[in-house]
């Protein structure tokens, strides 16, 4: 595939920033914690899904303590209608008291120690770290993967090739929200099944040779 030139890859981020320049994860939360666990519940559901359902959760349970008082039972109370509900409680729980063990009942700053956690991969320590702790770092989910790969952004075979891609190839100034640019993108224009490449604000610098009119 066709790459984008850099010249391309500066404009097509001017764009996107010109039209949401602080853009903001939909995901609600309050804290630290309250980030950490409500990524851990989106993998393979959707962000209006679990704000539903930690919406009276986080009104009480905002700290690993209070969690695991909660206990996993009465976490899959609040979240039974998210996918792999089960797992995902008892991982939230797990990774609750690991933070409690470990870490003074704080998520850390670091992607090996959050890698540690139960049911945290590289693309949630990736979005705690960009959006809690302001690093330029790339997460990598379906919606970017697809992005990158279709309008010859950052092509790559597995999420961490599209990632490392990522890193080498979005300008400095555009690296802090360049992964919540991309997702909402993905999201909302660059939809899997059908772009919406007429309202696409970035049509005439994509690489994608299937262009809806």
């Amino acid at each position: 595939m066709n790459k984008m030139s850099p010249q391309n890859i500066h404009e097509f981020f001017s764009r996107l920033k010109a039209k949401n320049p602080e853009p903001k994860s939909e995901l609600q939360w309050t804290n630290p914690y309250t980030l950490l666990v409500a990524v851990v519940l989106s993998a393979q559901a959707t962000d209006i899904g679990v704000n539903k359902a930690t919406k009276a959760l986080f009104k009480t349970v905002d700290t690993p303590e209070k969690m695991r008082s909660l206990g996993e039972d009465g976490l899959k109370q609040h979240i039974k209608t998210i996918g792999l509900f089960n797992t995902k409680a008892k991982n939230v729980i797990a990774l609750s008291q690991m933070l409690i063990d470990n870490h003074n009942s704080e998520v850390p700053e670091d992607r090996d120690a959050l890698v540690k956690l139960p049911g945290v991969g590289r693309k949630t320590a990736n979005v705690v770290l960009n959006v809690v702790f302001g690093q330029p770092t790339m997460a990598v989910d379906t919606h970017i993967f697809r992005v990158s790969n279709r309008i010859g952004l950052a092509p790559g075979t597995t999420p961490e090739k599209v990632e490392q891609a990522l890193l080498k190839r979005v300008p400095d100034e555009f690296a802090l929200h360049a992964h919540h640019w991309l997702i909402l993108h993905g999201r909302y224009i660059c939809k899997a099944r059908k772009p919406d490449c007429a309202a696409c604000p970035v049509n005439d610098l994509c690489k994608f040779k299937e262009k809806i009119a």
